[in-house]
């Protein structure tokens, strides 16, 4: 009796490590990918994630090894929402994400959805932009600014060159630069580009000393434009040149620089590997910046203090959620249409892969 019941408890104690183990990865519709948030998820203060998991809303709560945050999960519309933190610690946690099997991503689309520095050339403060290029901007040479030669812009250029505004290499670095699924940005762009972006007087006072650049003193509207990524913050007219060429560069001239952030070139150097691997689907991969600050001061102002206001930060986690929702609630919500066809703009407005 004594053996009985010890094989009887041990097949027992077995029994939720074999239920575990056969489980099955839980199908995903849609990521959204956001980089931080200010205090708790919900009820207080919101960063880029709140808006997510109070609007959606996404209310259970999984935990996966490897993210600080738990992620958030609407089994109703199949909707997963993660923050991955900032800086270099976003490409750690969408490798985590993946390799958790704790999900099936083969069908999944994913939106990055953060906040960002926007050119004044490209945009407002409280604008929404789809990238169509994701470019990375750390594998770089760099020379003090006072010591660099006369002739050069700025002290910045490409491995494997020896000046700026030529294209180097950066094997075993990085990608450098990612074309997103243009159908699908474009099926995107379409979808929001009516999208109501709130205004502000607080906004039209950021906005105010920009007199004279077309798209900086506009109000806020979704647009379509590149975003460039490096870890570290960066601001300033000789910079937001730099960034201007550097987008140009790397895409050949077909990129126009609108955002700047930090992670999403980590993000998309993760997913590329990943879908070269055969875990995700790189053609299902959108990024929507929302401007928080302008990349520099208005021409002829001083750079310093680097201008960053809380107002602009709001209205960029507002317009994050309410332009990315919209293409969300269009997946998830219509999944039989979507599941199997990569959604793009056709000649009638439907979707075709």
């Amino acid at each position: 009796m004594r053996f009985v019941g010890f094989v009887l408890a041990l097949c027992l104690g077995l029994a939720p490590m074999a239920h575990a183990e056969t489980s099955k990865p839980i199908p995903v519709k849609v990521v959204v990918l956001t980089t931080f948030e200010i205090g708790a998820v919900t009820g207080d203060q919101p960063g880029e994630f709140q808006p997510w998991v109070e609007g959606l809303p996404l209310k259970e709560t999984i935990a996966v090894p490897g993210l600080r945050h738990p992620a958030r999960w609407s089994p109703e519309t199949g909707v997963l929402g993660v923050v991955t933190d900032m800086r270099a610690r976003a490409r750690e946690s969408v490798a985590a994400l993946i390799l958790s099997r704790q999900f099936d991503f083969s069908k999944t689309y994913w939106i990055v959805a953060g906040i960002a520095g926007v050119d004044p050339k490209a945009a407002s403060i409280g604008s929404a932009a789809w990238a169509r290029y994701v470019v990375d901007a750390d594998p770089i040479f760099e020379v003090d600014d006072r010591e660099i030669p006369g002739d050069w812009p700025y002290g910045l250029y490409s491995l494997e060159t020896d000046k700026p505004n030529v294209k180097g290499s950066a094997v075993g670095s990085s990608g450098m630069v990612w074309a997103l699924n243009w159908r699908l940005v474009d099926w995107a762009y379409g979808l929001t580009a009516g999208a109501a972006l709130p205004d502000s007087p607080s906004l039209a006072k950021l906005r105010a000393p920009y007199a004279g650049e077309a798209n900086a003193t506009k109000p806020p509207f979704v647009l379509k434009g590149e975003a460039l990524g490096a870890t570290r913050f960066w601001h300033g007219a000789r910079r937001t040149q730099w960034a201007e060429d550097w987008v140009k560069l790397w895409t050949d001239g077909a990129g126009t620089f609108t955002m700047t952030d930090c992670e999403d070139q980590g993000i998309l150097d993760v997913l590329d590997l990943y879908a070269k691997a055969g875990k995700v689907d790189f053609s299902r991969i959108l990024v929507l910046r929302t401007a928080s600050n302008y990349s520099r001061a208005p021409v002829g102002a001083p750079e310093f203090p680097r201008a960053f206001h809380s107002e602009g930060a709001m209205a960029a986690f507002d317009a994050a959620y309410r332009v990315g929702s919209i293409v969300v609630r269009e997946l998830s919500t219509h999944w039989d249409r979507y599941e199997a066809n990569t959604p793009s703009m056709t000649a009638n407005g439907g979707a075709a892969k």
